[in-house]
């Protein structure tokens, strides 16, 4: 956790915080002035280049109410919640094959084989086709839902020929 100028900034590196869920499923932080937000959400900054660091919890209203520098500076058991919560919120399949795409033109329909098994989603332009880092590429279908494939080069060339054209 970071340092900020105030004791009431959303950020305390001295205050030690409580999560755990309520009766109905919630998120609920508890901070170190026994305030309690209920509903809370962590969110990553970098999800995808920096996964450890740089997490902000925010409120049912999008505020932010706390700020987490390094989640190795979290007590165990919060930051298993943590990341169980993280890895609930950013479910993203991992692109291991690319079967067929439907055609040049938008929109298109993409075939693939994923970690989470085949499915099939409509991208709505190439532009839902974007590089990240030197070898990664991230797919969004016209669902909203990404698709990850981490190292173009692990793809078979069939696979990825197909996902260069688009990037």
């Amino acid at each position: 956790m970071t340092e900020h100028d105030s004791d009431d900034s959303p950020s305390n590196p001295h205050v030690a915080i409580a999560l755990q869920y309520d009766d109905f499923g919630r998120l609920v932080l508890t901070d170190g002035g026994g305030r309690r937000h209920v509903g809370v959400e962590p969110i990553r900054s970098f999800p995808l280049s920096d996964p450890q660091h740089w997490i902000s919890i925010c409120n049912v209203e999008g505020v932010e109410v706390l700020w987490i520098d390094d989640l190795e500076a979290v007590p165990v058991a919060t930051r298993k919640l943590l990341l169980e919560e993280l890895n609930r919120r950013e479910f993203m399949p991992v692109i291991q094959r690319i079967k067929g795409v439907s055609s040049n033109t938008d929109p298109s329909r993409w075939e693939v084989e994923t970690d989470r098994g085949a499915t099939e989603f409509l991208l709505k332009s190439e532009d839902d086709v974007r590089r990240i880092g030197p070898r990664g590429a991230i797919l969004v279908d016209s669902a909203g839902m990404r698709y990850i494939v981490p190292d173009t080069k692990r793809l078979d060339s069939a696979s990825r020929r197909v996902l260069e054209r688009y990037l």
